[in-house]
């Protein structure tokens, strides 16, 4: 395998706050607590955690509840181990492809970590109380000629209930099945997703099954923050957060204003009147809006003391739930996605009121994963991961320029050149005589050399018309690599990359990963 870097600021709608975050970091350490890039920082993170020994023996027995007797959850027990915290929502067929790289990431971390001396094992939150069944119900997949297919579960009726506590019903396996028909390695993937997604299952169930499976060499500690006992670990970091929630969103507000002002984006919006809690109750998220200290959903209401009387049925939005992640649990690292690292820049000014203390913020790994056959595809034609950012049509016209018959092309070539030469002469001539004269041709020039353009560009197009192999080729590049322009670690889940490569490739995967470099990978398999 041989991998091709790829800074982040090459690559479309990166955010400039999550660029600044692995290049500039000190444009952004206002924002963060400690610096990802110098290895002291976790030493720093490390030092300024106090975690009572009971609270560690209360998750370890959650832990070890939720995922059995492990030597990651003995070496938890023990005083003075720290935790690389990453999480994903609980989405159909382990979700994108980067939740098996937030994983990996961590354990990778907290492998480096552990023989620096910093003792360290890693945790994957499951965002099983996340409501947006929507995002989490379909997924994508492709064939053997990477065409897209999108599995779907069937909808919801409740649009408010947490997604990992929704059973399934009918899972899209037969699709699935046809999908990666043809790959050398089906019948193992296959194996995995049946056992994992069967009806009956919860979606966060089925999920961590999954991944569970796909990751059980590397002893990663699973967390459902739904279940009852996790529930009882989180209520006072709640407790204290409806107690200081108008100071919070004070704070959260200014915050917002500051990214605003140094040219960021607020990855979660805030007016005053946003609460940082959602109730649950009956099975369901409710929403909750906050006005002159007490709370509303619809026509009900709770005062602040009613909530926090409750706690254990409280659960927190986006920019609260990382600082109920790490009151929980000693977390020395945070491993996330630019969304995530996002949140962060915000919940900052929460942690340093509730906690006082805020892990490093870190970037998951990013990968392209590149099959042999698009590989020579890709050097037949001069391709690089940037050919594709422009689009489907772009890339082919791209290919489209190799196919032109080669007197063609120079016949071309060489009218434009004589064309511009013949012009520039006219001009000054032209110019010397009256300059309004010379500005007009230039005028006239242009259209010409657009005229040329354009004919270059339907030579190159009848070409590749006329290729039949070629169109399908740019199709298989195109939706392999840069699928409906996404990135595909963003658009696929893995589960096609695993038939097409083998269940070792997520092994293969681990070794590529380096958690000094923070740019994007280009993994020629």
């Amino acid at each position: 395998m041989e991998i091709v870097c790829k800074r982040h600021i090459e690559l479309p709608h990166t955010s400039k706050l999550f660029a600044d975050l692995l290049y500039h970091f000190d444009r952004v350490a206002g924002l963060y607590a400690h610096d990802p890039h110098e290895p002291q920082s976790y030493w720093q993170a490390a030092r300024q955690i106090d975690f009572p020994a009971e609270r560690r023996r209360a998750l370890v027995d959650v832990l070890e509840k939720q995922n059995g007797a492990s030597e990651s959850v003995r070496r938890l027990a023990r005083e003075g181990t720290f935790v690389v915290a990453t999480g994903q929502q609980t989405g159909l067929f382990s979700g994108p492809a980067y939740s098996i790289y937030k994983a990996l990431t961590a354990v990778r971390l907290a492998e480096q970590l552990t023989a620096q001396g910093l003792e360290a094992v890693p945790v994957f939150w499951l965002a099983t109380e996340d409501h947006d069944f929507a995002e989490v119900s379909a997924c994508w997949s492709f064939d053997v000629n990477h065409t897209p297919v999108l599995l779907r579960l069937p909808a919801e009726a409740l649009s408010d209930r947490p997604v990992g506590e929704i059973a399934l019903r009918e899972v899209p396996i037969k699709k699935l099945e046809e999908s990666l028909a043809g790959f050398p390695y089906a019948e193992e993937v296959l194996r995995l997703a049946r056992a994992a997604y069967c009806p009956g299952r919860t979606l966060g169930e089925a999920f961590q099954q999954l991944l569970s499976a796909l990751l059980k060499p590397y002893d990663l500690l699973f967390f459902d923050p739904m279940q009852p006992e996790a529930r009882r670990l989180a209520a006072p970091i709640l407790k204290q957060a409806v107690s200081a929630a108008p100071l919070l969103t004070q704070a959260l507000l200014e915050r917002n204003r500051e990214l605003q002002k140094a040219g960021y984006h607020a990855q979660v919006h805030m007016d005053e009147h946003t609460s940082l809690f959602f109730l649950l109750e009956d099975g369901r998220r409710l929403n909750l809006r906050r006005k002159n200290g007490e709370y509303f959903h619809k026509d009900r209401r709770w005062t602040s003391q009613q909530l926090m009387d409750r706690a254990e049925t409280l659960s927190p939005n986006a920019t609260l739930r990382p600082v109920v992640q790490d009151y929980i649990f000693p977390t020395v690292a945070y491993v996330g996605g630019p969304a995530e690292l996002a949140y962060l820049a915000q919940s900052e000014v929460i942690y340093r009121q509730l906690l006082g203390r805020m892990p490093v913020a870190t970037s998951r790994h990013a990968f392209t994963l590149i099959d042999p056959r698009s590989r020579k595809l890709m050097q037949r034609y001069g391709l690089g991961l940037e050919s594709f950012f422009e689009g489907e049509e772009p890339l082919r016209e791209r290919i489209a320029t190799r196919l032109t018959p080669p007197e063609v092309a120079h016949a071309l070539e060489s009218t434009q050149q004589s064309v511009r030469s013949a012009l520039e002469n006219l001009r000054r001539s032209v110019a010397s005589f009256d300059q309004t004269l010379g500005e007009a041709l230039d005028r006239s020039a242009r259209k010409i050399q657009y005229q040329l353009t354009k004919l270059q560009r339907k030579v190159a197009r009848e070409s590749l018309r006329r290729s039949q192999r070629a169109m399908e080729e740019s199709a298989y590049l195109f939706q392999g690599i840069y699928p409906h322009k996404h990135l595909q670690e963003r658009y696929y889940t893995i589960l096609p990359f695993l038939a097409r490569h083998g269940l070792d490739l997520v092994e293969r995967l681990y070794e590529h990963l380096h958690p000094n470099c923070v740019d994007h990978h280009v993994l020629y398999l």
